[in-house]
C-alpha cells in the first residue's frame, strides 16, 4: 500500500478504533472476534487470537477413552480395507 493509498481510522475517547468493513473482511473478522494486539518497532500489530489454547498430542494423547474393546491389528485392517472400499466407491 502506497502512502497515497493508507486507510485512516480515529481513536474515540474510549480508547477505541474502528477497522474499516474492507480490511474486516478481508480478514473474515466478525463482530467478536478476539485480536492479539502486539507493540512492534513499526506500530501496533493486530493477530486473529486462536480459538482453541495451543497444545500438544502428548498432553490430549488417551484423553478420549472408548467403552469399546480395542481391535486386533486383524479387525483393523478389516475396517480400514472396508473404509477404503467404500471412498473408492463414492
Amino acid at each position: 500500500m502506497g502512502v497515497q493509498d493508507r486507510i485512516t481510522t480515529t481513536l474515540s475517547t474510549k480508547g477505541q478504533v474502528i477497522l474499516p468493513k474492507a480490511i474486516r473482511e478481508q480478514k473474515h473478522w466478525a463482530a467478536g472476534t478476539k485480536l492479539i494486539v502486539e507493540e512492534t518497532d513499526e506500530g501496533v500489530l493486530l493477530k486473529a487470537a486462536p480459538v482453541f489454547a495451543a497444545t500438544d498430542i502428548e498432553s490430549v494423547f488417551g484423553s478420549l477413552r472408548s467403552t469399546k474393546p480395542a481391535l486386533s491389528i486383524d479387525e483393523m485392517d478389516v475396517v480400514i480395507s472396508e473404509e477404503a472400499k467404500r471412498r473408492a466407491r463414492d
